[in-house]
């Protein structure tokens, strides 16, 4: 049997904490994709397949995150 809860009447303290998350349309964005075929070394993708698999992920996202970040990063050079 679970323990039961007692209730007191002791004062409780509350604060307002600003809303900072984007709203619900904001999440549901798709950003545009383009289906591409390429060729990988079988080492690069066991390597993404392993943390995949270890995070619960997939492994194409992990390389699409990591192609979106090299080309944000050199874009503006």
């Amino acid at each position: 049997m679970k323990k039961k809860i007692k209730y007191t009447d002791e004062p409780m303290e509350f604060r307002v904490v600003d809303d900072f998350l984007p709203p619900p349309e904001q999440l549901a964005q798709k950003e545009d994709n383009v289906r591409v075929t390429i060729t990988l070394s079988k080492a690069s993708v066991g390597f993404f397949k392993r943390h995949a698999k270890e995070t619960h992920g997939h492994y194409q996202a992990m390389i699409r995150r990591i192609l979106d970040h090299y080309a944000a990063r050199y874009q503006h050079s």
